[in-house]
């Protein structure tokens, strides 16, 4: 059993990126519960997703991931380039990764969405800071604000181990990070709704039938990036 954090951001693109990252969480979400992984969803950017082999079929999908289509704000039909990143982190044990209490910055508030009257009465919901970093997570999803805090604690511990490990490989080989800064041409995967195709830019293989893709049906892409 694997557990994940699947971030998703929008980047280059104003409200259409915006759409484009909630569009992709919800493809991920999809294809999760294709595969009777567990899935939570800690704020409107991230997912919690656990089951057997998790990481192994999701890690391939840290990038920038572009679309191009006309969005629905656009009036005269132009097709829009935009982006969005994703960001795939495992969840890491405490004792891999020292957090110190006088470091972190707790907020509480009243969860917003679904969970029913109790979550709005209630301020379950958790906002974390760490001030040495500035890494701001949160985490609304349980009733209990005790469960909440522990999902935050969880997704700061994860994002902290992976700037530990990009400056290791930094070091190491120059490394540049793989979920990227954005930038429309700094991409891993291209969505092209006009000509109803997605392009892999690592492999160079690109599949039609868009509309399932999005709805979830990755399971060709994933086979083909893990050989």
């Amino acid at each position: 059993m694997e557990t994940i954090y699947l971030e998703l951001r929008s980047a280059a693109g104003g409200d259409e990126a915006k759409i484009w990252a909630k569009d992709l969480l919800r493809m991920y979400l999809r294809f999760a519960l294709k595969r009777a992984w567990k899935t939570e969803q800690l704020d409107e950017t991230t997912l919690k997703i656990s089951g057997e082999g998790v990481f192994s079929s999701l890690k391939k999908e840290s990038g920038v991931h572009r679309v191009q289509r006309v969005p629905s704000t656009e009036k005269r039909g132009r097709v829009h380039t935009s982006t969005a990143t994703v960001a795939v982190l495992p969840q890491v044990q405490a004792s891999n990764v020292f957090i110190n209490e006088g470091d972190l910055d707790w907020q509480f508030f009243r969860s917003g969405g679904h969970g029913g009257q109790n979550v709005n009465k209630v301020s379950t919901a958790v906002r974390l800071t760490h001030k040495p970093t500035g890494i701001v997570v949160t985490a609304q999803t349980e009733r209990n604000q005790q469960q909440n805090r522990l999902n935050a604690l969880d997704l700061l511990r994860s994002k902290l181990w992976e700037i530990e490990e990009s400056r290791k490989m930094k070091e190491l080989a120059g490394f540049r990070s793989a979920v990227g800064t954005g930038d429309r041409s700094e991409k891993i995967r291209t969505y092209n709704f006009p000509q109803n195709r997605v392009t892999d830019h690592r492999i160079n293989k690109s599949w039609g039938n868009l509309d399932k893709i999005i709805d979830g049906n990755l399971e060709k892409i994933m086979e083909l990036l893990q050989t």
